[in-house]
């Protein structure tokens, strides 16, 4: 792995980091298209889809550890959404990450594109990205939350994501959850999913540990920090932030398709 490859991969790393522990997002959805285009753009390496999932299953990892631990302390992390969505997510990941080696390149990228116009549609979606209010209990569905959270952790997966890009929206909109709850959880609930992730694509032989531990240390750095800026934005700024790069994303990826 020579220099310039390791430059641009934590390039790519610290963008992906700092936008996932801004909006709470794990930084698949950022990092899967740059993974699969920069490298090969600029000259330096081509990564194959099997790959660049593999490698984002660990940068999710550690991207969203950095900002559970950021958010720790906040009172935003709620633990019954944790405990049921992270068990659904959690079990999914692990049978969608084990599977995917069996899925071509193409299909790998027909699922993200299929789940990024998902996500586009769930953003635009009304009532969503209410505001919390202080001593408010958060009330949702649990066994509905639990459902949907394991099969965002089984497509996710097979892409080495976390969920959270589609997790969001879902959270926001059909479960009702606050804004800032929802960001500061869905951490948490995507560390869960990419656990089993991660354990699905070491199995399957399709993790690069040189470019992940490039991705790792710019997660490490990166991801705190964008949690921290994160809690000083406008919620709704941060939704329209969200909306917006998962749209970019999802017009690239069906352009290539198509």
């Amino acid at each position: 792995m020579d220099l310039a490859f390791m430059i641009t991969l934590f390039i790519i790393g610290c963008i992906g980091a700092f936008i996932s522990g801004m909006i709470g997002i794990g930084g698949s959805v950022i990092n899967y298209p740059m993974l699969l285009y920069i490298p090969s753009l600029v000259g330096v390496m081509s990564l194959t889809a099997h790959q660049v999932s593999g490698i984002g299953a660990i940068q999710v990892f550690f991207a969203t550890f950095g900002g559970v631990w950021a958010y720790r302390k906040n009172g935003f992390l709620n633990k019954a959404l944790i405990v049921y969505m992270g068990s659904g997510i959690l079990i999914g990941s692990v049978l969608g990450s084990y599977f995917s080696h069996f899925i071509s390149e193409k299909g790998i990228n027909f699922i993200y594109g299929i789940l990024a116009i998902i996500a586009v549609i769930l953003m635009f979606i009304p009532k969503k990205g209410r505001e919390h209010r202080e001593g408010e209990e958060v009330i949702f569905h649990k066994w509905l939350a639990s459902c949907l959270a394991f099969i965002i952790g089984g497509v996710s997966g097979i892409l080495g994501a976390g969920g959270a890009f589609i997790l969001v929206p879902i959270m926001l909109s059909i479960l009702n959850i606050p804004v800032r709850i929802t960001v500061a959880s869905s951490l948490a609930i995507t560390f869960l999913s990419s656990i089993g992730a991660t354990i699905g694509k070491v199995i399957t032989g399709q993790v690069l540990f040189a470019p992940a531990l490039v991705l790792i240390i710019a997660s490490l750095i990166a991801s705190p920090i964008g949690a921290k800026v994160g809690q000083k934005v406008n919620t709704k700024f941060l939704q329209w932030i969200l909306a917006l790069l998962i749209g970019a994303t999802a017009i690239k990826i069906w352009y290539e398709l198509l």
